[in-house]
């Protein structure tokens, strides 16, 4: 087995840039973003040990990759194509506004395979691997499956967050976690509404089809989990949002730092729920610390059923999860 470490593959990282307002003038800020980029950082701020893989393309690209670097941000990049990802963002009037979007060109073949290549590399050396997609996509869809084969045929475990093609793909390969928004079920057809029967029943089929275990975010609402056949409801505790985005991929990230560090698939998601819970009081995505997420872990209870008056089972205090996700030497 690898060391206790998580690699992210990044598709098609972007560079973001958001205007708010300040008294007197602007204020700009310019980040690298995209999912995978967010949950790489969200695994960092857990103080795990994490690669990020991915396209970095253009003037946008070198920005971005540089911004990530000089985070502390371990990145494995590879240049393929002229034009990169990115936006442009106005939020001095409250609400988000598109000033601008360019959108990532495919991958060439030989982008493709180097990309492969340095996501199977950095997997192997590694405990967990987490698969984000990118919209549009960049890569064939067929890459996922390879990846979620190859990676699981060799004893690692392999976390997904994607939707769609790609979804299809990995589940196709076969993975360790799945994590996916009730909205995305509904919207690729596999529950007809997102009333907890129907998603109960998608979820017993995606497993079926390939993931050992599922988890469906639900916005404000607790967040399922399957495994070992049963179904579990994850209640983490209500905050008032500054931003709601972002809350699913620090649960993605959450998990698979908790998974890295040898946590239970249950314990893993409470970790997840919890960064989630706090990104979503923060100005920023997949931002937080460490202490203020492990206290924040003993307020989230996991459930078994519909029943709200059944007692928390294996709910982890933040003394415990600390002694069992410490670094090892």
């Amino acid at each position: 087995m690898g060391v206790q470490r998580v690699v992210v593959l990044a598709p098609a990282p972007l560079l973001t840039v958001t205007i708010e307002a300040i008294d007197p003038g602007d204020d700009i800020h310019v980040h690298a973003g995209g999912q995978g980029v967010w949950v790489a950082q969200m695994v960092s701020v857990l103080e795990v040990p994490v690669t990020l893989c991915g396209a970095f393309s253009g003037e946008t690209g070198t920005v971005a990759r540089l911004l990530l670097e000089r985070r502390g941000l371990t990145v494995r990049a590879i240049e393929s194509g002229p034009r990169g990802s990115a936006y442009v963002h106005d939020r001095r009037a409250g609400e988000r506004h598109v000033v601008a979007e360019m959108h990532p060109e495919l991958l060439s073949r030989h982008g493709v395979d180097e990309l492969y290549g340095a996501m199977l590399a950095e997997g192997m050396n590694a405990s967990v691997s987490v698969l984000t997609g990118s919209t549009p996509n960049v890569l064939p869809v067929d890459v996922f499956r390879r990846l979620t084969t190859d990676l699981r045929r060799n004893g690692r475990i392999v976390v997904a967050d994607l939707s769609g093609e790609q979804l299809a793909a990995a589940l196709d390969g076969g993975v360790t976690v799945l994590k996916v928004s009730d909205a995305e079920l509904v919207d690729a057809g596999w529950a007809k509404t997102d009333d907890e029967a129907a998603l109960e029943r998608a979820m017993h089929e995606i497993h079926a089809k390939g993931a050992e275990n599922v988890i469906v975010s639900r916005a404000e609402k607790p967040a399922l989990l399957l495994t070992d056949q049963e179904v579990f409801e994850i209640h983490a505790p209500p905050l008032e949002a500054l931003d709601h985005r972002g809350a699913g991929d620090s649960m993605t990230a959450g998990t698979a730092a908790g998974l890295a560090r040898g946590l239970s698939i249950t314990e893993a998601v409470q970790l997840g729920a919890a960064a989630g819970s706090v990104n979503v009081t923060r100005h920023g995505l997949a931002s937080g610390d460490r202490a203020t997420i492990e206290a924040m872990v003993e307020h989230v209870q996991v459930r078994a059923g519909k029943r709200a008056d059944e007692p928390a089972t294996a709910v982890a205090t933040p003394e415990s999860l600390a002694a069992r996700v410490e670094p090892q030497p």
